[in-house]
């Protein structure tokens, strides 16, 4: 058997049998291949940028890893923004790029390019494979690397060649790296002595605490300390609704975080990382701890949970843990906004659904009408890189086909990834699309005003400068673009027409798209 072949198999082997592929010449042996493997289901995608979120939305759901096949350094490049998202999620993501066979290499061709250099600021494994006898073994042992604790991109590099020679094998999975998070008994007991202080403290969490047992535990050990549970800003699976604990998220903007870290004298953090700023600001501090406040690290992100239902154990026992109850906002009327279109999202979110949010500035109500929804994942973006949300929904519905997927996706951020819609037809994958369509960088005119570019009517933004953040010369009609690609859509623009559509979209199977035109908050 040939590289390729043996590359195959062995992925399937080691659990992986979905490929997220936008493949080119370097790769053509593997593509052929897929006919001789068909246990593994390649998926084609018409962007490197959606190949790459489709494999971090499985991996997120499906608690494994997914492959994707990309051409080239330039094919990696595109693919990067959601390698990034991947790689600060702590996502597992098998990485094969193809490279040029090894004797063309030295002769610097037009598409040459340093991968190595490249896949090295995503990935925390990166290995050349340069015979084919050893293909099957370094497969294995990418599949090993991206699992283990924490998940990572691991990329592997295929000449050509190695891919089309002869003489490979297949080879058995290989062990993965690292043992289970061992409970630090010393952090621990710091924690417990802060949270029995009386004095004010936040507890942080993220990592794999953001599921049910790391929620309760997180909720009981605020019950009985007085403590103020709050979930990172971004986490990359929070499961939420009805029967669990209602845990609120460290805003965003970095006024609405220092309001809620304000006055603490200790921050426990389970899973998190110390916060701070997105970016930074003229004359703001970066660094969200308040001052004088001091920071227990309770445990990293593969080791969250387990942490904190020690301390649970220690401050909390007997304590009962309180969670929301099944409840749902009353159906609005009249002109679609933001705050009537989360209303509807809340209403009619199906049970067991996977919400995949990209929707930024217009889903800042999105919290609190769902927070009593029936039981539901929620997916953010983790990395920050926008272009996440329709790659992410598209490798959500993949890994768990009998879950309805709602996406929630911004408008200007939609058309980085706009073709994963047709990734979505093309699989007829159970996918409704949420766009809200403002016509507008609603993002970035808020951050004109925070970095100073706009300080007040007497130094208003010109309109040169204000062009740059319109979407609306020419409007997007993202309803002509998804039935364009195969997906059914349609326009609403007001709550009543949004509620139809809504349960229309639900109702069928399939992907569909909703394209709800709301007014810029900014």
């Amino acid at each position: 058997m040939n590289g390729a072949q043996a590359l195959i198999r062995t992925l399937v082997a080691s659990g992986l049998d979905v490929c997220f592929a936008n493949p080119g010449t370097s790769e053509m042996h593997f593509v052929a291949a897929l006919d001789a493997v068909p246990e593994m289901r390649g998926v084609l995608t018409l962007f490197e940028g959606v190949a790459t979120g489709a494999a971090d939305g499985y991996a997120r759901i499906a608690g494994r890893p997914a492959a994707v096949l990309l051409h080239l350094g330039p094919g990696l490049a595109n693919g990067l923004a959601n390698l990034h998202n991947a790689r600060r999620a702590g996502v597992p993501v098998v990485v094969v790029v193809g490279d040029h066979a090894t004797y063309h290499k030295p002769l610097d061709a037009p598409l040459e390019s340093d991968i190595d250099a490249l896949a090295g600021t995503v990935s925390g494994w990166v290995h050349r494979g340069l015979r084919t006898e050893e293909v099957a073994r370094d497969a294995a042992a990418a599949v090993a690397a991206a699992a283990g604790p924490p998940g990572r991109v691991a990329t592997l590099m295929l000449p050509a060649d190695v891919s089309w020679s002869p003489g490979a094998d297949v080879a058995a999975p290989a062990p993965t790296p690292g043992a289970p998070p061992v409970v630090a008994e010393d952090a621990v007991a710091a924690a417990a002595k802060a949270l029995r202080s009386g004095e004010p403290t936040v507890l942080l969490i993220g990592g794999d605490a953001t599921r049910e047992p790391g929620l309760r535990a997180a909720a009981r050990i605020a019950a009985a300390t007085g403590a103020t549970p709050l979930c990172e800003t971004f986490p990359p699976r929070l499961e939420r609704g009805a029967g669990l604990p209602v845990i609120g998220r460290l805003g965003y903007l970095a006024e609405m975080a220092t309001h809620q870290l304000g006055g603490a004298a200790h921050l426990v953090l389970a899973g998190a990382r110390s916060p701070v700023t997105f970016f930074g600001y003229p004359g703001q501090p970066s660094d969200l701890v308040p001052d004088g406040c001091q920071v227990h690290e309770l445990a990293g992100a593969s080791g969250a949970e387990g942490a904190l239902r020690r301390l649970a154990e220690l401050v909390a026992d007997g304590t009962e843990v309180p969670v929301a109850e099944l409840r749902r906002p009353g159906m609005p009327t009249g002109e679609l906004t933001a705050a009537s279109a989360a209303a509807v999202v809340g209403a009619l979110l199906p049970e067991a659904a996977i919400v995949v949010d990209e929707s930024n500035t217009s889903g800042m109500f999105l919290n609190a009408a769902t927070e009593g929804a029936p039981r539901h994942d929620w997916l953010t973006l983790t990395g920050g890189a926008i272009g996440y949300g329709l790659p992410a929904a598209t490798g959500a519905a993949m890994a768990a086909p009998g879950r309805p997927v709602l996406c929630l996706q911004a408008d200007g951020s939609a058309m980085y990834t706009i073709s994963a819609l047709w990734t979505q037809a093309r699989e007829n994958l159970d996918v409704t699309t949420v766009l809200y369509n403002n016509a507008a960088y609603a993002i970035l005119r808020l951050e004109l005003r925070k970095v100073g570019a706009e300080t007040g009517p007497d130094t208003p933004v010109g309109p040169r400068a204000a062009a740059l953040l319109d979407l609306s010369e020419p409007t997007i009609d993202f309803a002509a673009l998804a039935t364009g690609m195969g997906v059914p859509a349609r326009r609403v623009g007001t709550a009543e027409e949004f509620a139809e559509a809504l349960r229309w979209a639900l109702a069928e199977p399939g992907p569909h798209l909703i394209d709800a035109v709301v007014p810029s908050i900014i």
